[in-house]
C-alpha cells in the first residue's frame, strides 16, 4: 500500500488512525514528494508483490498506475486496488468502490479481479518523446487550464468547489480551438473531454455510452466553452447528471489525436501533465484491477 503521510484531510487522518490494522495485511511504503508513488509502485513490482494499493486520490493512483507500467510485464503480474482519500475518487466511483474506508479496506481484502480497458498517451516534452498511462479520464482545453488555474490550498479547505472556482476563472479567459481527430475525420472545439469509464467529475455521466472492457475511448467535444454554454448544460447536469446533445459531438475510437495551439495543456486523471499535441491509444482489457 503507497500512502502519502502528509496528505490531509478527514480520511487520511481516518486511515492513519487504522495502520496498525492495515499492516496486518499490506506493506505500507509511504511517499516524501510528487513522484514517489511512482517509483514505489515500480519498486514493489519488482519485490514481487501481487497487490499495489494506491490510498489517495486520482492522482495518486495515476502514479501508481505508471510505476507498474515502468516494470516490463508489470501489469501482467500485478493487479492494482484503489483506498479512496482523495477529493474527488473519480475512478473508485467508477468501480462503485464504497468511499467508507473500511468498507472499501474489505473489498481489497477479498481480491476479487476485473480486466479493464488501458488508456495511453503519448507526447513531447523538452523535445523527448514521453508515454503515459492513465486510468479514467483525461481533457484538454478548458478542462486542463482550469485545473492549472486550481488555488491548492483552497482544495484542501473546500474540496471540489475550488475546481468549480476554477473553472469560472478559465471560462472567463480567451480559450484556443483545438481539434479531436481520428481516421480522417476531425471534430473542432475549445474543450476535449477523453473517458474510459462513464464519469466525470465524481457524479457526471458524461460518457454515457463508455463501458470499461470495450477497446474503445469515448471522446467528446464542445465547440463552444463559455457561459453561454454552461448555462445551457446546467440543467440536465444537474437533474440528469449527463450533458445535452445538443451541446456536444462525440466519436468513440481506439486511437485518435488531439491538436491545438502549443499553449494548450492536457490532464490525465485530474493532474496537469503536458501540452498539446497528444496521441491516444488504448489497450483492451489491459489492467487487473480489484472491485467489488
Amino acid at each position: 500500500m503507497i500512502f502519502n503521510p502528509v496528505a490531509k484531510g478527514d480520511k487520511a487522518r481516518h486511515f492513519r488512525a487504522h495502520l496498525d490494522a492495515v499492516g496486518r495485511h499490506a506493506s505500507l511504503k509511504l511517499t516524501r514528494s510528487a513522484g514517489d508513488a511512482r517509483v514505489l509502485a515500480a519498486e514493489a513490482v519488482r519485490e514481487g508483490f501481487e497487490i499495489i494499493v494506491a490510498a489517495g486520490g486520482d492522482g495518486t493512483l495515476n502514479e501508481v498506475l505508471n510505476g507498474i507500467g515502468d516494470v516490463p510485464n508489470g501489469f501482467d503480474q500485478t493487479r492494482l486496488a484503489v483506498l479512496p482519500l482523495g477529493t474527488v475518487n473519480v475512478f473508485a466511483r467508477e468501480l462503485r468502490i464504497p468511499l467508507k474506508l473500511d468498507a472499501a479496506w474489505q473489498i481489497i481484502l477479498r481480491q476479487r479481479e476485473a480486466r479493464i480497458d488501458l488508456p495511453s498517451v503519448a507526447y513531447r516534452s523538452r523535445g523527448q518523446l514521453q508515454c503515459r498511462w492513465f486510468a479514467q479520464l483525461a481533457g484538454a482545453g478548458l478542462d486542463a487550464r482550469a485545473i492549472e488555474l486550481v488555488n491548492w490550498r483552497l482544495k484542501k479547505k473546500f474540496g471540489p468547489l475550488a475546481y468549480v472556482y476554477a473553472g469560472f476563472k478559465a471560462i472567463l479567459e480567451e480559450k484556443p480551438t483545438l481539434t479531436a481527430s481520428t481516421n480522417g475525420s476531425t471534430l473542432e472545439g475549445q474543450l476535449v473531454l477523453v473517458g474510459n469509464g462513464r464519469l466525470y467529475g465524481g457524479s457526471f455521466a458524461t460518457f454515457h455510452e463508455a463501458q470499461m472492457d470495450d477497446g474503445k475511448l469515448d471522446v467528446c467535444v464542445l465547440p463552444r466553452a463559455n457561459c453561454l454554454t454552461l448555462l445551457r448544460c446546467a440543467g440536465p447536469l444537474l437533474l440528469a447528471g449527463k450533458l445535452p446533445a445538443c451541446a456536444v459531438r462525440r466519436f468513440q475510437a481506439t486511437e485518435f489525436e488531439i491538436n491545438g495551439p502549443a499553449s494548450a495543456s492536457f490532464e490525465l486523471d485530474g493532474e496537469l501533465v503536458g501540452r498539446l499535441p497528444v496521441k491516444f491509444a488504448v489497450a483492451r482489457q489491459r489492467l487487473r484491477v480489484i472491485v467489488p
